[in-house]
């Protein structure tokens, strides 16, 4: 039987009861948020489970919401059974003052660049990668560009006419 919404989330909720923290419907793809502490069990079950069979990481990425206290960077993952053509969307929030969350390279040898790369974006640092370093950015560097940290502007500057720019 193919895949479906109710398949994953009833598996995913008999499996990992306590692990599930929402659950809902966006574009017509189930997005699940779940314990962070469970990501990596959760991503292996996902993958080497016969019937739910998530063989492909198409994406890892994190995203951050500085309003959103203590769970202000969320890891994002996108998984898709190729079999089934079914997609499905995983989020684990970790705090900013503390942004580390297990890897997944150990689970899908893709996941190694893209949590380099999401930890050279954001900070995440990604528990038992094997090589956790830079990849975009220069290795001096101090700061993690896609936090929202830093203005988007230089308010320093008066050579500018808002008027031009919609204000």
């Amino acid at each position: 039987m193919a895949l479906n919404n109710d398949i994953v989330l009833s598996r995913l909720q008999e499996k990992f009861p306590d692990a599930i923290r929402e659950a809902y419907i966006n574009f017509d793809q189930l997005n699940i948020e779940i314990d962070p502490v469970h990501n990596a069990a959760i991503l292996r079950f996902l993958k080497e489970d016969e019937e739910m069979n998530f063989n492909y990481l198409t994406d890892l990425t994190a995203v951050h919401m500085p309003e959103q206290a203590r769970k202000e960077i969320g890891v994002i993952y996108h998984i898709h059974n190729l079999y089934d053509n079914y997609r499905l969307r995983l989020k684990a929030w970790i705090p900013e003052s503390e942004p580390v969350i297990a890897t997944a390279s150990s689970i899908w040898l893709g996941a190694n660049w893209m949590e380099r790369e999401t930890y050279d974006n954001f900070g995440v640092r990604f528990d038992g990668h094997p090589d956790l370093r830079r990849i975009l950015n220069v290795d001096h560097m101090e700061i993690f560009p896609l936090l929202k940290q830093y203005p988007l502007e230089d308010s320093s500057r008066d050579d500018k006419d808002d008027r031009f720019f919609g204000r």
